[in-house]
């Protein structure tokens, strides 16, 4: 069965404690402290399989554990580091946050590969806490907890146009006619239970991308059907192809399916409806020519006066079809040709709203902390690496007010913030 949906509980490996010990060597009887570093905890990661089309193996493996790292040893020895974690989905999933329902990160066109939950950092062995006057310290730094989510995985298909429309139009003729697709074709309701993607090769210009979306109920926007599920394949594309039966050989209105189909888009999404749209009158070729020219002129009359073109085709002969190809290709040309993407959600407000408490204060000359369970789960849900990620961690100190109270402590250009054994150099 196809899968286009799964819920499933990911956790990064915790950082390993820090050690305390000190030298006991014969000829060394009071030595100093020589606890080692704990591991840092592996990364949680999300990584694009081309070779991946659907969820389904989400279903039977629920949980995914990255490696925790191990404490640190005497003689500094310092702690194994946790094994990464890398989970496989095909490309165009959608990655949410269960409880906010907000994207975490969409795997889609250049985002082959994302750190979505960071491992924790080792802890400090207690050699680091040495000083003049405390040169025996009988503690060390407990390694970062493990990050945890449960998440929702939801996978939207990479195409330029959709083609929409009831059971039984003929979509699946349609699809493999004008593109390499060989969907399975049949004269029943709900021919196609997944959504098939063809390549519109064009003479004289570049092709484009078609999305087949299985057969629409009415209701389908309340999940009725498989509506959910079909529906949430569309949201990516930029033009929408109706395809209806102009012959009405099940009594079917075309001029009624076409109105019923985008009060669906509306009601699951708005700007859905909003989308270029263009009509596919089909199964003219068992028509009488004057009542294809009826029903055609309906359907003009109709919608062409909101902008939107209608074709009469027959995807068995193949009439019609080469100017329909033409005319979307040019659509797709005059529109943006940035892909549709759905941007980041979850880090930037639900962290920002955050009640949990964090210090701020001077540690030593022209050196500041910054520590706390706020701070703590701030890093380790944001990737440092990344650009995006550090525009949100400086955004997140400053509609926090970290900033202001590390001015208000003296701070200046230049000076040092510690973080949980990140150091950050401090500019305006």
């Amino acid at each position: 069965m196809f899968a286009d949906r799964a819920e499933i509980y990911i956790r990064s490996g915790k950082g390993g404690d820090g050690h305390v010990s000190f030298r006991r060597e014969i000829y060394v009887p009071a030595g100093g402290p020589d606890g080692g570093d704990g591991g840092n905890g592996g990364d949680l990661i999300f990584e694009v399989d081309e070779g991946l089309n659907t969820l389904a193996d989400f279903r039977y493996t629920r949980k995914y554990k990255a490696g925790d790292g191990e404490n640190g040893g005497k003689r500094r020895c310092h702690g194994k580091d946790g094994e990464d974690l890398i989970v496989k989905v095909p490309a165009g999933t959608v990655i949410k946050d269960k409880e906010s329902g907000k994207v975490i990160a969409d795997m889609s066109n250049s985002n082959k590969r994302e750190v979505i939950l960071k491992g924790g950092r080792g802890g400090k062995g207690n050699q680091h806490y040495a000083t003049p006057t405390m040169q025996a310290p009988v503690y060390a730094q407990p390694g970062q907890k493990a990050h945890e989510l449960t998440v929702i995985l939801e996978l939207k298909v990479i195409a330029d146009v959709g083609l929409v429309g009831f059971p039984n139009v003929g979509k699946s003729t349609f699809l493999s006619r004008v593109t390499n697709a060989r969907p399975k074709i049949g004269n029943y309701h709900f021919t196609t239970t997944t959504p098939n993607l063809g390549v519109v090769d064009l003479e004289g210009g570049d092709g484009f991308v078609i999305a087949d979306i299985p057969g629409l109920i009415e209701g389908a926007s309340e999940g009725l059907g498989l509506g959910h599920e079909f529906l949430r394949h569309i949201e990516r594309t930029k033009v929408i192809i109706h395809l209806v039966d102009a012959a009405s050989t099940e009594g079917r209105d075309p001029i009624e399916d076409i109105h019923m189909i985008n009060a669906e888009l509306t009601a699951y999404n708005a700007e859905l409806a909003n989308r270029p749209q263009v009509i596919a009158a089909n199964k003219t070729d068992v028509m009488y020519e004057d009542d294809e020219e009826e029903v055609i002129q309906k359907l003009k009359d109709t919608f062409e006066t909101e902008g939107i073109k209608v074709f009469s085709i027959s995807a068995v002969s193949g009439k019609g079809i080469k100017e329909l190809l033409y005319h979307v290709k040019g659509m797709l040309d005059n529109l943006d040709q940035a892909p549709i993407v759905f941007e980041r959600e979850f880090f930037s407000e639900d962290l920002a709203k955050s009640d949990e408490p964090y210090s701020v204060w001077k540690e030593e000359d022209h050196l500041f902390a910054v520590e706390g369970p706020r701070i703590e789960r701030m890093l380790g849900y944001t990737n440092l690496d990344s650009e995006k990620g550090f525009e949100f961690f400086q955004r997140f100190l400053r509609e926090n007010n970290i900033l202001d109270e590390l001015e208000a402590l003296g701070i200046e250009e230049g000076d040092t913030v510690r973080m949980y054994g990140l150091q950050f150099d401090y500019y305006k």
